[in-house]
């Protein structure tokens, strides 16, 4: 696989990515491309932040209200998890319980439980828990 990166044409970078074959993985790759600089905002305490979608370790629903949270940031966001979910690039993002949508490019292990439910270590050390009703959209999507 070639990629090249050809700067300003007529104000715009470009990107080419130029394969034998377009598979899973250069659809992924393309979609990361194209929502590399997709944003969203969050607030706290009356301040609206702008977050970049790769700086987001998951959603969480509590008492009504979503909650976005990055490395150091925990931020109120103003759709429900079913209108984040339906927006959200699905190659990046998966629902893993009723209250939870994880950025899957944060994942750094999935250890197994004895209940049929998967825990799941984040790059921060955070564990979440993917519930047996998720487990098999989440294996399908890390393609194990």
């Amino acid at each position: 696989m070639d990629i090249k990166i050809i700067d300003q044409i007529k104000g715009k970078v470009s990107v080419i990515i130029q394969c034998d074959q377009v598979d899973h993985e250069v659809k992924k790759l393309k979609a990361h491309i194209e929502n590399f600089d997709n944003k969203l905002y969050g607030y706290e305490d009356g301040r609206q932040f702008v977050i970049n979608l790769s700086q987001v370790l998951y959603f969480e629903s509590v008492d009504n209200r979503s909650f976005l949270y990055t490395e150091d940031k925990v931020l109120e966001v103003k759709k429900r998890l079913y209108q984040l979910e339906e927006t959200l690039p699905k190659e990046d993002f998966i629902r893993i319980s009723k209250s939870l949508i994880v950025n899957i490019n944060k994942i750094s292990s999935l250890m197994p439980q004895l209940n049929r439910t998967i825990l799941l270590k984040l790059n921060n050390g955070e564990s979440l828990y993917i519930s047996r009703k998720y487990v098999p959209a989440v294996k399908k999507l890390l393609s194990i």
